[in-house]
């Protein structure tokens, strides 16, 4: 739950399957794997991750366009495209959508996990820009009487609304990741939220 949430679309299943093996083993958890853009849309509806990896090509033609296009729309997440085109054409269209990262195959475990650390960042310091910084007593005065956040906890949410992975949090506040995760896991609860993305939408709501 603390991780990283993360959807993979991708219609290769071997390539679905070593890109969830790789992504399991840091500080990101997969909640699926879509090999079709109808997969990929009922997955975002009904267990909406933190982030996508989409494939630009599915079943031969270009329908990860249209996947992202709903996802820039209607989901306030990040998504990187993996494709093996870098054609003029393909990119002028992919950016359009705007994405958070542009990866091309073949690709390294190293390169994967350093794309997703920077789209996650810089995906959320550009939106925390757009709202004033986090108060703690504003937040916990609209929260439940019984179950306000400590300092600890608000100090890890104030990082993770920074863009920061469990194992960056962990270094800053000089803790194991395994107490990040409880902390997160706690601040969750108050939040009554089930993701980052969800607890930072939660979290600029109540510090309105």
């Amino acid at each position: 739950m603390s991780d990283i949430r993360i959807l993979i679309v991708e219609d290769e299943p071997l390539i679905a399957e070593d890109i969830a093996a790789a992504l399991t083993q840091v500080d990101f958890s997969v909640t699926g794997v879509a090999y079709d853009a109808n997969e990929a849309l009922l997955q975002l509806f009904s267990n909406t991750p933190d982030l996508v990896l989409l494939d630009i090509n599915l079943g031969g033609g270009d329908e990860g366009l249209g996947v992202a296009e709903t996802i820039r729309e209607k989901y306030a997440i990040p998504f990187l495209f993996l494709t093996s085109y870098t054609d003029k054409a393909t990119v002028n269209r992919a950016k359009t959508t705007e994405p958070a990262g542009y990866l091309v195959k073949p690709f390294t475990e190293a390169s994967l996990y350093t794309s997703i650390e920077i789209a996650w960042y810089n995906y959320q310091q550009k939106n925390a820009s757009r709202y004033p910084p986090l108060d703690l007593a504003r937040i916990n005065k609209k929260l439940a009487p019984s179950q306000p956040l400590s300092e600890r906890e608000f100090e890890v949410l104030q990082r993770i609304y920074e863009g920061k992975t469990n194992q960056q949090i962990a270094d800053a506040l000089f803790i194991s990741p395994n107490t990040i995760k409880k902390h997160i896991n706690n601040a969750y609860l108050k939040l009554d939220t089930p993701t980052r993305s969800a607890a930072i939408a939660r979290l600029r709501s109540l510090n309105k």
